[in-house]
């Protein structure tokens, strides 16, 4: 879905995550989650000079990076993402697609950042302290081979 232009901006706090293929009946897994970090790409710069040039050197495009993909949610005892996780600790680790979808106020999609070849590569659980009136926590990093925005 291409970004729709509106004067106002969207808000960030109304999203959900999709990841497609790990649940058992081969449906796309939807979380909701507080937070989402690591939508980011970036492409490394080379430095380069050739000896009779000045010295200045001149700056070549090198390899492009995509850092993890971090989510943090509540406990809701949901185990389809727990399951893939451990296939991963296991050996057996199930590479999918995924999507990160911006949500409107009517909770209408209006865009939507896809991920490639994402597998899980770390799981944080909750820290507990009696002491506290927090919600339990977990979070989960996903490792991937590329990002995109829908309709590119």
């Amino acid at each position: 879905m291409p970004p729709v232009y509106r004067d106002d901006p969207y808000g960030g706090y109304n999203f959900e995550i999709v990841i497609t293929g790990i649940s058992d009946d081969g449906t796309a897994v939807k979380g909701s989650f507080a937070e989402v970090t690591g939508i980011d790409a970036s492409v490394a710069h080379i430095e380069y000079r050739n000896g009779s040039e000045d010295i200045t050197p001149r700056k070549i495009p090198g390899l492009k990076t995509f850092s993890n993909i971090v989510l943090k949610r509540g406990i809701i005892g949901d185990l389809a993402l727990w399951d893939w996780i451990l296939a991963a600790m296991n050996g057996a680790v199930v590479r999918t697609e995924g999507s990160i979808v911006l949500l409107d106020e009517q909770r209408k999609e209006v865009m939507r950042w896809n991920f490639k070849r994402g597998w899980p590569c770390k799981w944080t659980g909750p820290g507990m302290n009696a002491k506290n009136n927090e919600i339990a926590m977990e979070t989960l990093e996903i490792c991937h081979e590329g990002i995109d925005i829908d309709g590119q």
